[in-house]
């Protein structure tokens, strides 16, 4: 690799950290005869955690971060005056195959900015897909960005080589995508989505028909959501969340904290930092969503638009339900064991699976893994007392298990530790 290169990868590679929907594979390629590499089952990559306990990363990188649209809340909009670059095709083929060979990845993660125009750059992202399977017979994982606006044609051949197409949202109501990205609209987004779904059934019905069809986009699709950035609220996003979870090949949908990376533009708010608590419990409800059987409006609601801050969601919805607890845990179904603050879905199955053999007490629940300091107020069995929610009150149970702020100490003040002995 010669210093150009290098230099490329420098910048294009810290240009492509804001996109955070590239963090699972979801896909087994196994390494064959005459191919190179193989991506071992689990949900995980890019420095996460597989199946089996290896931490796998990829390559994250742009194809380019020129663009043609001048987007509010991106670093890359075209007015910004920051280093640009961009690979050619054979450069990013050749690259990722040597940052293989060096065992620094397992796959690549690849888009871009929007140069001449959607079709245009989508091509270009496909023939690096095409050259690594055929050329080079890369067997590793491939996640391509999928560019809105893009022809079902390029979507429909960019998911024969990749493992995973994303099409990013960004922006959840129609009318604030205008305002910060006046160029984009949501039907250039949803577009792409749909022919990605409409590969992936096509291709499901030929391959019970056909031996040897090659797999559309094995490991389905995700999309981002910015947070932070415009006024909608955690009950407008989660909606959004759930209708796209309707969709059999939607896989993720990945929430990103407002990073103001813009501050002189004035549509944008002024944040001193990203709201990652409210991310993180945005990632807490898309779990209940998807695991735990809960609904959205069960989560979030006309009267609570908002996830609390304090306690996590599932938290919060068994305070405003006190009157459905404590349950016994000898004796509640599996749905309702899993809405028990403490008890994760592991734990509600071994829960089911133990208690056939014996009564569980503390002792039990919490060498199965329950975490009883939440728990302990919304269940009963034998050793535990009898002070639940409805003798605390959902407003003490709250007060004992929220964390109270540290006082902060001025640091320029002397303070004197007298004991008993002085």
């Amino acid at each position: 690799m010669n210093e150009n290169v290098l230099a490329k990868l420098k910048v294009l590679a810290e240009s492509a950290k804001y996109d955070v929907s590239c963090s699972s594979s979801g896909t087994v390629r196994r390494n064959q005869s005459g191919t190179l590499g193989n991506t071992v089952g689990g949900w995980g990559i890019c420095h996460s955690f597989a199946e089996d306990g290896r931490c796998i990363s990829l390559l994250k990188i742009m194809l380019t971060n020129y663009c043609i649209y001048d987007c509010a809340y991106c670093i890359n909009r075209r007015s910004n005056d920051i280093p640009r670059a961009t690979l050619s095709v054979s450069e990013l083929v050749d690259l990722t195959i040597e940052f293989y060979r060096r065992n620094y990845i397992e796959g690549l993660f690849l888009s871009s900015g929007v140069v001449r125009n959607p079709d245009y750059t989508m091509e270009r992202l496909v023939r690096v897909a095409k050259d690594l399977r055929l050329v080079h017979k890369f067997n590793g994982y491939i996640h391509l960005k999928s560019i809105p606006g893009a022809s079902r044609e390029l979507v429909n051949e960019a998911g024969l080589y990749a493992d995973r197409l994303s099409v990013n949202i960004e922006i959840p109501k129609e009318e604030n995508l205008k305002l910060l990205a006046p160029e984009k609209d949501h039907k250039s987004v949803y577009q792409p989505m749909r022919y990605i779904q409409q590969g992936v059934l096509t291709n499901k019905e030929d391959r019970k028909k056909f031996r040897h069809v090659p797999r559309f986009v094995p490991a389905g699709q995700s999309t981002q959501m910015i947070v932070g950035a415009t006024t909608e609220s955690d009950k407008d996003i989660l909606y959004l969340s759930s209708s796209l979870y309707q969709h059999p090949t939607m896989r993720r949908v990945y929430y990103s904290g407002y990073i103001s990376v813009n501050t002189y533009d004035k549509r944008l708010p002024a944040l001193k930092q990203p709201p990652l608590v409210r991310e993180n419990r945005l990632y807490q409800a898309d779990w209940l969503l998807r695991f735990y059987q809960f609904k959205v409006e069960e989560i979030v609601d006309d009267s609570y638009p908002d996830l609390d801050l304090e306690i996590d969601p599932k938290l919060g919805w068994a305070l405003r339900h006190p009157e459905l607890f404590p349950i016994d845990i000898n004796q509640a179904d599996y749905e309702m064991i899993l809405r028990v603050p403490g008890i994760g879905i592991k734990s509600a199955r071994q829960i089911i699976a133990s208690r056939r053999f014996s009564k569980l007490g503390f002792y039990e629940l919490k060498k199965i893994g329950v975490v009883m300091k939440k728990a302990q107020y919304f269940i009963t069995c034998n050793e535990l007392p009898t002070r639940t929610v409805n003798e605390l009150t959902p407003t003490g149970v709250r007060r004992l298990l929220v964390p109270k702020p540290k006082k902060k100490v001025d640091e320029r003040q002397l303070i004197l530790n007298f004991t008993d002995n002085e």
